[in-house]
């Protein structure tokens, strides 16, 4: 499993509208999203940057993440979304969020599993 973490700005003149889309994510968003094998995304808001946080429990990254992109339901999704958003400029070359570097990570107790 590999943890990602994300960011990009949420434009103040669409917050209402991108709150109101993720309070109802669509079933087919959330279906293309496990098929490429995202686990526990979240989406957070402070002030006016959305910070996101998932796990990829898959061996092909890159393949997985082309499938989830070519998904037609997913494209329609983004149609709405992406609007809403105002990418940093050093994005570099992730479609619209920010990869951020993890810095630091506290992991289970020797001798525990996570459930």
């Amino acid at each position: 499993m590999k943890r990602f973490a994300q960011s990009i700005r949420l434009r103040p003149e669409h917050r209402e509208e991108y709150l109101k889309l993720h309070s109802a994510v669509w079933p087919g968003v959330e279906a293309a999203l496990h098929r490429a094998k995202i686990r526990n995304y979240s989406i957070y808001l402070h002030d006016d940057v959305l910070f996101a946080y998932f796990e990829y429990h898959g061996e092909d990254f890159e393949a997985d993440i082309a499938e989830l992109e070519a998904d037609p339901v997913t494209q329609e999704w983004w149609k709405l979304t992406d609007p809403c958003q105002e990418p940093f400029p050093d994005r570099g070359d992730s479609r619209q969020w920010t990869e951020l570097t993890e810095v630091w990570h506290l992991g289970e107790p020797a001798g525990h599993s996570a459930e």
